[in-house]
Order: C-alpha cells, then structure tokens, then sequence
C-alpha cells in the first residue's frame, strides 16, 4: 500500500522486480544450456555444459544478482516496511446503511431490482447480490433499498445492515447480524448458539438483512452462515448483497445476480459537481471545463467521481486544478483517494499467479479488445500460470484464470463484438500503475516521457508510433515481450531491417508478434510496410515460445525456425502468400 503516495517505496519495489527479472534471465540461460547439452549428449564430440570463461562469466553476474538482492532486502527497514496479515482491511471504511449524497442515474436499476423483489414476495427467502466493480454504486444503490423500501414492498418486522468486508468469517459475521437487529451487544461465543438466538430472532417474523461488501465465495462458509434465513422467516423476507464477484452470488444456494453497469457521463458529472465547489462567477467556466475532462476520467464510477470531486475542491485557483487534470489516480495517496482502496481490494484478493496476469494486461493500449485465447497462450509464453494439475493442460489452467479473472470483473465481454473481452478503464490504469516501467506501450507513451528502467515488456503500433519505436528500439535490452500491431506509417520505415535489430539484440524474448492484426491492414496491400521475410537467425532466440507472423505477406519459413525448442505457439493466419510447401520440415516434432 506504501508505493501509493510514497515515491521512495515504489522506486525500492521497480529496483527489486529488475533485479529478479535478471535472475530470471540467468536461469533461462542455463536452463537453455542444459536443454542443448541433452540433445547433444549423444554425439561423440559433446560440449561441456559451459567453456570456462562462460562458466566465470555466469557465476558472476549470478552472485551479483544475489548481493544485489541482499542489499534491497536490508533497506526495506529503513522504508518502515512490514508484514501484514493477508486481508488486513485497516486501511479500507466500512459502510453504514446511511446514504451520503443524492443517488444519480439509477432509476432504471431502482426499478429492476424492486421488480426482482417483488416477483419473489411469495416465497419465504428471496437472496438479490448486486455485482459490480469496486466504485460503481454498489453500496449506494443498496443503501437507497433498505432505506426506502416501504415504498415498494410490505412492512417489514425486522431490518439489519451489516458491512461483512474482506474476512468473512461465519461467527462473527453471525453475531454481527444479531446486534444489528438487537441494537446492542452479544455475548455469546459459541457459533451452535449463535445460530439458534439468529433462528428466534427470525421466526415468524419478515426481515431485511443487507450484507454488504461480501468477498468470500466459500460454499461451506456461506451455506452455513445462511442457514438461519433460509429455515425461518415469513413469506416475503429479503437478503440482499453486494459484491465485486459472481462467484459469490453463485455460492449462495438459489441467489440471484443483478449486475451493475457503470453511469453515463452525464451522471457522472452531476455526482463531480455534487462534492467540486465552483464560484459563481469569475473562473467558473475554466474550471467547468477542467471539471469535465476529469469526468472523462471517472469512466462511469461514481465513486472516482466522487472523489475527484472532492479533492478539486481542496484546490484554490485554476492552476492547482489543473493539476488534477494532468495527474495520474494512482498518484494520489489512499487517505485522500477512496477510489485506490474499492478499486485495489479486489485486487490483493487474487493469487499471486492471477495478479501476475492481471498486471500483463498493462501491455495493451486503453479499450484494446483481445481474445480469450490470445490473452492465454501469451501468458503461457511468459510462464505466468500456475503449474498444471495431473491430467490438465496449460492451456485448461490458463482458461480457468482468464474465467476466474472475468468473474471478478477485471475482464468484461464486449456486448455484440464476437469474443472480444475488454477492461474498465481505471481497473487498465490500476494494471499500468501496477506494472511500472518493465510495460511499456508506446501509444500512451507521453511525447516528453523517458523510459527510466529498462522495459521487459513493448507493445506498439505501427501506425502511430514507429518512429518512437525505431528510437526505443536502439535503448532497450532483455526484452521478453514484443507485440507490433498494425502497419509503419511511413514508407521511410524499414520493418526488415527493424527484425534483424530485433533478432541480433533481444536474446530473451519469449513472446514476438509481427502481427498486422485486422482486415483493413491487409487491403493496403502494400508489401513494403509489412515484413516479408523471416531470418535464419530466428534461432538464436532460443527463449522464444510465442511467434505471431498473422496478417503478413511472408512466403516462406526458414529450417531454422525448428531448433526453437521452447517454442508453443505459432500463428500463421492470413498469411497469403505463404504455402504449406514451404512450411519447414517439422517430422518428429509435435504439432
């Protein structure tokens, strides 16, 4: 939590991630080099593993790496940084059931889930969860249910609001439940107890129970704590959640999901001008303006909203505002930003294999639309998943965190797009923040902005950006990824003398795409801007385990392209001038 706000810490994280991608890269080398000693093995001229001065060389850049490590791990104490327990949520407010503010754009929500509710009034339990991101209404839209719901359903003998939060626990939770409705404190400790003194409280009776906030898809947990409801209570009664995850509504037995999409700009603005303070004359149309270029920034989160909003306010001319406007989210420090926390705490839930996955997403540019399976062999190519059950393939584990992942909302499905997936825009800001200078894109690269850590990680297109990317080109070194998409937008730029640079300097790379992606760059049907051919030197990429040539006008492959013995993936599609013929002999390999 310290990197937001805390410049010193987040250079302390960037400086250990470099010096573990080092290790890292020094482990792939030898392993490279054992992988060649075994298919060599048989010859009666086998190498040693490495010639003496190789084998001096890596020893000491490995011990170098090592102390390095070292030396970070001993300032950590000077930056105040410590262990915390897993799911500590003390920095994070909790809700009440009191609403704060007005409640804008939401009639048409308000109406369908008082419809939901009113369709289940015949039945003893009727279980609702708003799903939606962290700072999309949620809360608020629950809040405006329990506080006005004699409007639209009978009286109710009893009502509860209770923030459940990150450590659901079924004791504690359940003994929250009965002093809500008590007004007052509960003794008893003993969770047998706990359950029947809930049971008395809902016998006979119509209730209301709110369970905000609820993270934990644990069946077992879940179905045990919901016992008490689903056994008692009058026709008519209602338990109402929110939550980031579909998982969680899918864990409670017969639930029924409500997703919450974000608000129209509009709205957005009403809930900014609620919380900005503006004059009523002089400057009040510049910063009218400068208010809603950071509406534009909300991407429908009344929260962000909210809180951009407020710190606007603290501001007292048009230059400090400005601020606001240039600055980053991410920036600010998490007493005065309460997006960071909604937003974040979905985040620190995952493993650290999803969050891994999550962060790599930083590499496509804002709005980018991807597949599924783009998105996973991609993340196997940079060994990102877990390792595989017995019986499962990479592909299946990489399938279940994409899944997982898209239950939580950090992916969303393009309506009426095939299967393309996208992300929200400040969950895409989050992931860049996250991933700090080792992603790169060069499309949201600023005109002034220098790369100050070298990049494991470069997307770009073509069309935009080549002569940056000619320009970085010449800086970088062990680079993993290169995604190019789209055409050169000049005929100046020279793609074929571009893939030799990248062969001869970029030994590490496990994932390379030359991939002219979509229909319209094909019709330009202009070979010069596209790569042509594929040098016999790709071997030397011996890392290597993505290749995507789709989209170009290669005609052949070279022989060479078979001693990639990492490699997984091989994409060749609308590869038109390229004929099976000419595909190199692959006998012997798996497909």
């Amino acid at each position: 939590m310290k990197q937001f706000g805390n410049p010193s810490v987040r250079k302390w994280l960037d400086s250990l991630r470099d010096a573990v991608y080092c290790a890292q890269d020094l482990l792939d080398t030898i392993l490279a080099k054992a992988a060649t000693q075994k298919e060599l093995s048989s010859s009666w001229w086998s190498p040693s593993f490495f010639i003496n001065r190789d084998r001096d060389n890596m020893v000491d850049k490995m011990e170098g790496v090592v102390r390095r490590i070292e030396d970070l791990g001993k300032q950590k104490d000077f930056l105040g940084l410590e262990k915390i327990p897993t799911g500590s949520s003390s920095w994070r407010t909790p809700s009440s059931s009191l609403v704060k503010g007005s409640v804008y754009g939401r009639e048409d929500d308000k109406k369908a889930l008082v419809k939901m509710l009113n369709d289940n009034n015949e039945h003893h339990l009727s279980v609702i969860a708003i799903v939606g991101i962290g700072g999309v209404g949620k809360t608020t839209l629950a809040q405006w249910l329990y506080n006005n719901q004699e409007e639209f359903l009978k009286g109710f003998d009893l009502k509860a609001w209770v923030c459940v939060s990150e450590k659901f626990e079924v004791v504690e939770t359940t003994r929250n439940v009965i002093k809500q409705i008590h007004g007052g404190t509960c003794s008893l400790d003993d969770f047998n107890s706990l359950q029947n003194a809930l049971k008395g409280e809902l016998s006979n009776k119509k209730f209301f129970i709110v369970l905000d906030d609820v993270w934990s898809d644990d069946g077992d947990k879940l179905s045990n704590f919901m016992t008490p409801f689903q056994q008692n209570g009058n026709k008519g009664s209602i338990v109402l959640m929110t939550t980031w995850e579909e998982n969680v509504a899918s864990a409670v037995q017969n639930c029924h999901p409500y997703f919450l999409k974000k608000l129209s700009e509009d709205y957005c603005w009403s809930v900014f001008a609620e919380n900005a303070s503006f004059p009523q004359s002089n400057g009040r149309a510049a910063l009218e303006e400068i208010g809603r270029k950071i509406v534009k920034k909300c991407d429908g989160l009344p929260l962000a909203a909210e809180t951009l909003g407020r710190l606007l306010g603290t501001k007292h001319d048009v230059e400090e505002k400005s601020k606001i406007l240039m600055s980053d989210i991410w920036e600010f420090s998490v007493e005065k930003s309460k997006i960071i926390p909604a937003l974040l705490i979905s985040y620190f839930h995952l493993s650290p294999y999803l969050k891994r996955c999550f962060v790599y997403c930083a590499l496509f540019p804002k709005d980018y639309e991807f597949k599924k399976d783009e998105l996973i062999l991609l993340w196997m190519a940079e060994d990102l998943l877990p390792p595989p059950k017995r019986g499962e393939s990479l592909e299946e584990v990489g399938c279940e965190c994409f899944d997982e992942l898209t239950s939580r909302l950090f992916f969303t499905k393009n309506e009426g797009f095939g299967d393309y997936f996208v992300m929200h825009d400040l969950l895409h800001d989050l992931a860049i923040f996250l991933a700090g200078d080792f992603y790169c894109n060069l499309e949201e690269l600023g005109k002034e902005e220098e790369i100050r850590i070298q990049p494991r990680h470069l997307c770009a297109n073509l069309c935009y950006c080549s002569s940056k990317f000619h320009n970085l080109i010449s800086e970088v070194k062990s680079l993993r990824t290169l995604l190019l998409f789209g055409n050169c937008s000049s005929s100046k730029c020279n793609i074929e003398a571009a893939t030799w640079d990248i062969l001869s300097k970029f030994k590490y790379l496990r994932a390379l795409s030359f991939c002219k992606r979509g229909v319209a760059s094909w019709y330009t049907r202009d070979s010069s801007l596209s790569i042509l051919v594929v040098p016999d030197s790709i071997k030397e990429l011996v890392h290597l385990r993505y290749l995507d040539l789709s989209w170009t006008f290669i005609k052949t492959l070279p022989e060479s392209l078979c001693n990639l013995s990492n490699l997984q993936t091989l994409k060749l599609y609308h590869c038109c001038n390229l004929t099976r013929k000419r595909l190199p002999n692959v006998e012997g390999r798996d497909a």
